[in-house]
């Protein structure tokens, strides 16, 4: 179990929280390339792209950070992400697949879950398969994310220029497609697939533990394990399927957080949601205006803070191990 941060942390970083909750949406709309003002209310751009826009940044963060805290407690690593180990390619593919045979709308977010699920699932498969261990699951996600972006990219490379425009686009991490008819049934989707997330925690943590000492506490470990892929993939399909492909945030967060204060895996799982949702409404802001007027894509952004954060957390997983 994580250890228990002293409570004044534990209200320092809620009140951090609190005052990020406030400000970051009033920034994200104020906000608007080389100058500031608050946006006319009745301007239809407001409801059409800006306010979707930022539901899709907080909803997205949420379902990636809170994926990975659940994924880190399922293959028992903390380098897993739902971008790393496979469910964010699973997804991709799917989505791809979609828009190549140019279906839109309530399919998008259902391949996407399909897409995440049957990668996880398979990742789970193989590694049973091979008993490599934890770092057999991590070497299996890592195989079947690479099939999975081999696949979409053959599927682009047979497409029209529009499909592959739009898709390389999307594919790259982008929020400005965040439509308000896509943006309802991704919300439903990732709002399904935390709240199981949530309820597994108590069994996440028991897993934590290994699966003989899970057993013995009356975890049935075969059923979390559905279960945690069956969350995972609905939070992250319909993340993918509203902003494509974004790395890391789901590794970052959770192991920040557990870092910071540490605690229960259903407390992290939360944490790590609200901490997600702001942290990538702020890398979007920031994407949105530093190089305008062009919008880069948030991923790109992510992705810039994702590779040191990964090399130091591997290196202390390798100091742990050596004094083990």
């Amino acid at each position: 179990m994580s250890r228990i941060a002293p409570p004044s942390r534990q209200r320092w970083l809620t009140a951090a929280l609190l005052a990020a909750s406030a400000l970051l949406p009033l920034i994200a709309l104020a906000a608007n390339g080389d100058h500031w003002a608050w946006p006319d209310l009745a301007d239809p751009l407001l409801a059409g792209l800006r306010l979707p826009r930022i539901a899709a940044a907080l909803a997205v963060g949420a379902a990636l950070a809170a994926s990975g805290a659940a994924l880190q407690a399922l293959f028992r690593n903390p380098l897993a992400d739902p971008g790393l180990i496979g469910t964010s390619g699973g997804a991709a593919l799917a989505v791809v697949a979609v828009l190549a045979l140019g279906l839109s709308g309530l399919t998008l977010p259902l391949a996407a879950f399909a897409g995440g699920l049957a990668a996880t699932w398979l990742i789970l498969a193989l590694a049973r398969l091979v008993r490599g261990g934890l770092a057999g699951l991590l070497l299996m996600g890592l195989v079947v994310g690479a099939f999975c972006g081999a696949i979409s990219s053959l599927l682009l490379f047979l497409s029209d220029d529009l499909t592959l425009r739009s898709a390389s686009s999307w594919l790259a991490g982008n929020l400005a497609a965040a439509l308000p008819e896509r943006l309802l049934p991704c919300l439903i989707a990732i709002a399904a697939g935390l709240a199981l997330l949530l309820a597994l925690g108590r069994q996440l943590d028991c897993l934590l533990l290994g699966e003989e000492a899970a057993r013995a506490l009356g975890v049935d470990v075969r059923r979390a394990r559905r279960l945690t892929a069956v969350g995972a993939a609905l939070a992250t399909g319909g993340a993918v399927a509203l902003s494509g492909i974004i790395g890391f945030v789901g590794m970052m967060i959770p192991n920040a957080l557990a870092l910071l204060i540490g605690g229960e895996r259903r407390r992290l799982i939360g944490l790590s949601a609200w901490v997600g949702a702001l942290f990538l409404l702020a890398v979007d802001t920031l994407a949105r205006n530093i190089a305008w007027p062009i919008d880069l894509p948030v991923g790109l952004m992510a992705a810039f803070a994702g590779p040191p954060f990964f090399v130091w957390i591997f290196r202390r997983q390798q100091r742990s191990l050596s004094h083990v």
